[in-house]
């Protein structure tokens, strides 16, 4: 049955309500299943209209024709991209109520899965003149009700859902996230079980490096929740829909206070500086392990020394990547070679430490 909570298809001031949600976890967590329940829920129980992006429909269909490998990372990145301003132009032509226009030096195959989607779901209709170009117009139960799109991908650093974010926050858009907890071993258990599974390392280093939502150090997170993937119990269904809830009749406001201008300004600048101090630390473990070495440092002790500074070094990468400060005392920086600096110091210290055992 249908119920009235969150109200017709437009805000008090007349836009549409939109909402983004990113739904995210390790592969084979349960997200896509999830996903296609929560759909069928929302658009029964509350009549909304739901769209729901599984990156992983669109994406490996946008490789080119004859890829006789994977694409590499950078242009997994490009995909992501794209696909993220092809999302844009379909809010766009919600909020406008005009057609959307396919977007010029576009990937055809990623073009043509992204329509394809929204087509399957009927949130589009595509109408056109013989001999004409397509025209993708708007489907009624995309503007005629509250709009929520599911966008369905592991997410598992905390920048690619951030990209999100500022999309929801560029068109004053409700934005929430919901992070599906599994265990890892459910995970790789599932995944042999596909058609296609993945290498068993990308899921083990993905929970790894995995960024669960942080409300309490990322404001701009603090709409999110984590369910377990076997919860179904009526509670968690209830704590989803309130999440959504909120998330449409609260959308995010295009001004932001200082807070949120520093948690940018942090994240811009721990993404740039990340890899460089990645590759500088690394040059400078082994410079001083070849150091050591020609000091006739014992091989026992010279092993606890690597696996010491390299634990430093991931530390410290950890505490740059997350913006701890655990390590990293700084308060408006994190240039380059203060990092550097205070790495250098720490291992100084920790080198100083084995040279004195042996005397």
């Amino acid at each position: 049955m249908k119920t009235a909570a969150g109200g017709g298809a437009t805000r008090c001031d007349g836009q549409p309500k939109l909402g983004l949600c990113v739904l995210c976890g390790l592969p084979a967590a349960g997200k896509s299943t999830f996903a296609r329940a929560l759909a069928l829920r929302l658009r029964r129980e509350r009549g909304w209209a739901v769209g729901v992006l599984s990156y992983d429909d669109v994406l490996p269909l946008a490789l080119p024709d004859g890829a006789a490998s994977p694409p590499r990372p950078s242009q997994w990145k490009m995909f992501r991209q794209e696909l993220l301003k092809h999302l844009e132009c379909f809010l766009a032509s919600v909020i406008s109520g005009a057609q959307m226009s396919a977007p010029p030096n576009r990937t055809e195959a990623l073009w043509e899965d992204f329509i394809t989607c929204l087509k399957r779901q009927d949130l589009m209709i595509c109408s056109a003149a013989p001999e004409a170009q397509p025209c993708h117009l708007m489907a009624k139960p995309a503007v005629s009700t509250p709009l929520f799109l599911v966008l369905d991908d592991n997410f598992y650093y905390q920048s690619m859902r951030y990209e999100v974010y500022q999309l929801a926050r560029k068109y004053s858009l409700g934005f929430c996230q919901l992070f599906l907890d599994c265990p890892l071993e459910t995970c790789l258990k599932r995944n042999g079980e596909r058609p296609q599974p993945l290498p068993v390392e990308t899921i083990q280093l993905m929970e790894r490096k995995i960024e669960k939502p942080n409300p309490e150090k990322n404001a701009w997170e603090h709409n999110s929740l984590v369910l377990q993937s076997s919860a179904r119990s009526l509670e968690a269904s209830l704590e989803v829909t309130n999440l959504l809830l909120t998330a449409l009749e609260k959308p995010i406001q295009c001004v932001e206070d200082n807070t949120e201008q520093k948690e940018i300004d942090r994240i811009i600048c721990s993404t740039n500086v990340l890899h460089k101090a990645d590759e500088t630390l690394r040059r400078t473990v082994s410079q001083t392990m070849r150091e050591v070495k020609d000091e006739q440092m014992p091989p026992n002790s010279m092993k606890q020394l690597a696996e010491e500074l390299n634990k430093l070094k991931a530390d410290v990468l950890e505490d740059l990547r997350q913006g701890n400060r655990k390590y990293l005392c700084f308060q408006q920086t994190t240039d380059l070679p203060d990092i550097i600096s205070f790495f250098c110091k720490e291992r100084d210290t920790i080198v100083q430490k084995y040279f004195s055992k042996q005397h």
